[in-house]
């Protein structure tokens, strides 16, 4: 049985906090008091956290941050999506497409714009969940040198001419 459930930080056990770090450790070997820690000083009470659940264990996580961007100086809140990762043994099975999918609706539930960075390899599996690219001189990031793909998921489409603005998020 497949379970997926949205939550925030603060609704979210010892227990539960510490399943996500170490499903992120089987992606990013840093440790599991290395994640606990990066968790704790990086993630605030409001954030949302997409869990994928299989027969009771957590097989995948999508982190939804909620942050602020400037718009020509106009601040707007919106959720930087961040850490999607599925258990390694499950991958290429299409279960990233349902969570794919659980998280756009996460999103325009929430009725905001969402942001994330992606390498190259990614720019397609995001584009098939409407997610568009931002052109790299359209945006920056406070306190972070950029190298990466900014895509932007507009739950509606107000902001769907992407290349009329230019994006500043901060962290």
């Amino acid at each position: 049985m497949i379970k997926l459930i949205s939550k925030t930080t603060n609704k979210l056990s010892k227990s539960e906090m510490r399943g996500i770090c170490h499903l992120k450790n089987e992606e990013w070997k840093y440790g599991i008091n290395s994640q606990l820690n990066w968790f704790y000083k990086n993630v605030k009470k409001g954030d949302l956290h997409n869990c994928f659940y299989m027969k009771q264990k957590l097989i995948g996580y999508t982190l939804l941050r909620k942050r602020t961007l400037k718009i020509s100086k106009k601040k707007i809140a919106y959720l930087l999506f961040d850490s999607l990762i599925l258990k390694k043994k499950l991958r290429k099975k299409k279960l990233s497409t349902v969570m794919m999918m659980f998280n756009n609706s996460v999103i325009i539930k929430c009725k905001k714009l969402s942001f994330l960075i992606c390498g190259n390899k990614l720019l397609n599996f995001y584009k098939k969940f409407s997610w568009k690219k931002l052109s790299n001189n359209k945006f920056s990031i406070a306190d972070h040198s950029l190298r990466a793909n900014g895509m932007l998921f507009d739950y509606s489409n107000k902001y769907d001419k992407i290349n009329k603005f230019n994006f500043y998020f901060n962290k």
